[in-house]
């Protein structure tokens, strides 16, 4: 069968979880059985710069099955603040995170496969109170934030200019899940999850430490990435797609 490759940080590596309930990838998988497979290719704590290393480890060669869809889904980690507590450093520089998007989007391993249909998605908001909160317990002492809402939303800025540029679909789940928690472009005030703005339920609904996703978060991604499914390439929502092996009573299909 074709393929779905889900690429991306500990976000999408954890998407398959359903511990506490609904997980992305998957209620994906759910959804194209017998249609398409949906591969994980999540890597914990990876941001473009190793993204790009490994890229040509990730894509299959043409030898082997289709990709009809490439997720790309980094950007949390490299918009991690510089010179912040806690193992190696993961920023990288806002103008290299745009080249390196450029270079992973323009890589050979991807032009090998003319048909591929590739959604850029966001990094996705950020809430400062609980990423401190849950530093603070790791560590055993008051921690700041390694990162900052407005930061992160310079990254996810640059991932939607950069799929624009490039002709590439943008999934942008940080404006879904910022709508979601009531902010708008142009909105006064300070954005949600910034600790000078008062704490707001609805986006601490969506993240269980302040950066990873609940269940409730999946949810949005998952209805994220189906309606871009469908606004992009309404043919391949799973109930358009034929099973890739005939229903068990398809009796002319047997004969």
């Amino acid at each position: 069968m074709d393929q779905i490759i889900l690429f991306g940080d500990s976000i999408t590596q954890q998407s398959f979880a359903q511990d506490n309930g609904f997980a992305f990838g998957a209620e994906l998988s759910n959804a194209y059985v017998r249609r398409l497979d949906v591969i994980n290719r999540g890597h914990s704590g990876y941001n473009t710069e190793q993204a790009l290393k490994v890229l040509s480890q990730i894509i299959p060669s043409t030898t082997h099955p289709n990709i009809r869809f490439l997720a790309l889904f980094f950007g949390a980690n490299d918009a991690r603040l510089p010179d912040t507590p806690g193992g190696p450093q993961q920023d990288v520089p806002l103008e290299k995170y745009r080249a390196n998007l450029k270079s992973i989007l323009t890589h050979p391993s991807l032009l090998a496969h003319p048909e591929i249909r590739i959604i850029v998605l966001t990094a996705p908001p950020v809430d400062e109170r609980m990423l401190s909160a849950a530093a603070s317990a790791f560590f055993g002492t008051k921690m700041a934030p390694n990162r900052t809402a407005v930061n992160t939303a310079k990254y996810a800025k640059a991932a939607r200019e950069v799929a624009k540029e490039d002709g590439v679909v943008c999934c942008d789940l940080w404006a879904a899940m910022m709508g979601r928690a009531g902010w708008r472009e142009g909105s006064r005030g300070s954005l949600p999850g910034s600790p000078d703005e008062e704490q707001n339920a609805v986006l601490q609904s969506l993240l269980s430490d302040g950066l990873h996703f609940t269940p409730r978060g999946y949810k949005v991604l998952y209805d994220e990435v189906m309606k871009t499914i469908e606004q992009n390439w309404s043919d391949q929502m799973p109930d358009r797609l034929p099973f890739v092996l005939p229903a068990w009573d398809d009796e002319a299909a047997w004969k």
